[in-house]
């Protein structure tokens, strides 16, 4: 038998007046961000920053995801990958594409491959080499190249956070990946 989990979602009845007003919103909708509340001043914080990675990045709905899989891959986040299965999904990538993403490049589309060489080289070497800025620049331009840093930085530190607290993985995406099991 396996211990409770020590910072389960937060309910909505002990949700924390100190971010009432983002129970609502993203916050409500999903267990990551249900546990952050634990801090409600970090989930307060993180909001404007989660706009601009999750939504307004120079990346694009795809290769966004691209990234956020392969970190979420390479940190061994279950949480991260299966939501963002579903949410590859969503924006029209396939269960191939989306499982070349955890293998070597040689099997991914070029532009993945890009994106994912820049994340294993962030978590690997904590930096991009010049020849991996030139190829980031040439796909997604100089703002597309912070995105891709700001992106791993982003669901890196999500991914300590899932993993730390062993947060479940929401049900209604657990449900839709049993609908429709990932085949990648």
């Amino acid at each position: 038998m396996t211990d409770p989990l020590r910072f389960p979602p937060i309910s909505d009845a002990d949700w924390p007046d100190q971010v009432a007003d983002l129970r609502d919103g993203f916050a409500g909708r999903l267990n990551v961000y249900r546990t952050m509340a634990y801090h409600p001043d970090l989930l307060k914080a993180w909001a404007p920053l989660r706009q601009h990675v999750v939504i307004d990045n120079a990346l694009g709905a795809q290769l966004s995801e691209v990234a956020i899989l392969r970190t979420g891959h390479n940190l061994g986040s279950s949480y991260e990958w299966n939501q963002h299965v579903h949410r590859a999904r969503a924006c029209g990538m396939s269960d191939t594409r989306i499982g070349s993403i955890r293998g070597p490049f040689s099997g991914m589309d070029t532009d993945d491959a890009i994106i994912a060489a820049a994340v294993d080289e962030l978590l690997n070497e904590k930096r991009l080499a010049p020849l991996t800025q030139k190829a980031l620049i040439a796909l997604v331009g100089e703002k597309g190249l912070f995105d891709v840093i700001a992106t791993v930085g982003f669901y890196s530190t999500l991914g300590y956070i899932l993993n730390s607290c062993d947060t479940p993985l929401d049900d209604d995406i657990a449900a839709d990946l049993a609908k429709q099991p990932f085949t990648g």
